[in-house]
């Protein structure tokens, strides 16, 4: 029903001055911001996240629709020269039609804006299927959708239970009428839905797992590259898809860093209730979650790797997990085969730039990666040869709405945010004019 809603919505949506899309749009950021601290409440109470990173996402996810409100304007075509003098060559873009986006709890509100933003910019109607985890904050954007009055069928929510959510997610990928699947989430379910897709030959847009190498060089300054260890590991406790996952450090700095990086964890890292002022590390979403990373720790301990700080759930609670660091970790061990989601930084040993890149690169997915060096010929070096989407050099938080968010190999297709994600909701048609 949500999706035929869409679908009779789209032509009227669609047909829209650029300029009407673009003050509905701009309308939703500006109640954004009038709402703003209700709205991180709810994605606190949702899912724990520290009350502060949650007013952090409620201003990023609001600044994707204040961007595509922009864009919705600077959406152009072309004349193409050609060499026949009665013909005159042109190309449109117009919407794709309508699009299903499918979401995790993690960001539960910025991956929403950060994909429909674009898609009602574009002139597209979306059906959006939030995380079994965090309906709540995904209803309260539509709520604030429906009062910047974009019309009903545009933007609909639809939540689901744990038990439904994967049929859902198969009417969605496999309906005729929907055009396109905009997908955040694990490369397992991402490939699930590509399946799916290719029955109707859907496009796809999908942001998959990440693995993410965090590379500290002997030329690195270590107290910066500790400080932005910390922003990237234990942001949302570790459960970002972008959050460093692997920590190689070079020998020659390796044991001040490891020292620096215990210190900083246990001075600045504090568990507790997400709506604590002085909390920075909330629970993990669930006790999967928790598991996940117990998991990772007993088996990296058991082939000989030493915990450097916490390793066991906290005493607060059943989700919570100690800020945990690892040394003497190899690659052989699962913490550095796989995704942990969860607080866990586990530091290998490396002697040569050529190990540190071959062993980031061993990877299958290939999202975020951030390197610290002060050697120019080395970052230059690097940050070519790092098989990753996005590149952090000497800093450890690059996430910006003005910047293309997106990965390679299994870590996804296309991209997000930024001038180029509204071509994911656009189709290229060719006119050709003749008989001038």
């Amino acid at each position: 029903a949500a999706v035929r809603a869409a679908h009779e919505a789209g032509a009227a949506w669609g047909r829209l001055p650029a300029k009407e899309r673009s003050v509905r749009l701009r309308r939703w950021y500006e109640l954004m911001m009038e709402n703003k601290e209700e709205l991180a409440r709810i994605i606190t109470a949702e899912s724990g996240k520290p009350l502060k990173e949650a007013q952090g996402e409620i201003m990023y996810s609001a600044s994707f629709l204040e961007w595509f409100a922009e864009e919705a304007r600077r959406i152009y075509g072309d004349v193409i020269p050609v060499s026949s003098k009665n013909r005159r060559t042109l190309v449109l873009k117009q919407p794709v039609g309508v699009t299903a986006v499918i979401t995790p709890w993690n960001f539960p509100s910025a991956m929403i804006t950060r994909k429909v933003g674009a898609a009602l910019a574009a002139g597209c109607t979306v059906v959006v299927k939030p995380a079994e985890d965090t309906p709540l904050s995904a209803l309260a954007l539509g709520e604030l959708a429906n009062q910047a009055e974009i019309p009903a069928g545009v933007c609909n929510i639809v939540p689901c239970s744990r038990q439904q959510a994967a049929a859902v997610g198969e009417v969605l990928c496999t309906d005729p009428l929907v055009s396109k699947i905009s997908f955040t989430g694990s490369t397992a379910t991402g490939k699930i839905l590509l399946k799916y897709a290719a029955g109707t030959v859907k496009r796809v847009s999908m942001e998959l797992g990440g693995h993410a190498p965090f590379i500290v060089f002997d030329s690195a300054n270590v107290d910066r590259a500790v400080a932005g260890a910390l922003a990237s590991k234990y942001r949302n406790s570790g459960q970002t898809c972008v959050c460093a996952n692997r920590f190689l450090v070079q020998k020659g700095i390796h044991d001040e860093f490891v020292e620096k990086f215990a210190k900083a964890i246990e001075k600045e890292l504090h568990v507790g209730n997400g709506f604590d002022a002085k909390t920075t590390q909330g629970p993990l979403i669930n006790e999967k979650a928790v598991e996940k990373v117990e998991k990772h720790v007993k088996d990296a301990v058991s082939q000989g790797a030493s915990i450097v700080t916490g390793g066991k759930r906290h005493s607060l609670g059943k989700n919570f997990f100690e800020p945990t660091l690892l040394s003497n970790v190899t690659t052989k061990m699962l913490c550095t085969q796989e995704e942990t989601f969860g607080p866990l930084a586990p530091v290998i040993k490396f002697e040569t730039e050529a190990e540190a890149v071959t062993i980031a690169n061993a990877a299958n997915v290939g999202l975020a990666g951030y390197f610290y060096s002060q050697d120019p010929a080395q970052i230059w070096r690097v940050a070519e040869q790092l098989e990753v989407g996005m590149v952090g050099v000497n800093e450890g938080v690059i996430s910006s709405v003005e910047c293309p968010f997106g990965g390679v190999k299994e870590s996804g297709l296309g991209r997000e945010g930024s001038k180029y994600g509204i071509d994911e909701y656009l189709e290229i048609k060719y006119v050709c004019l003749g008989g001038l």
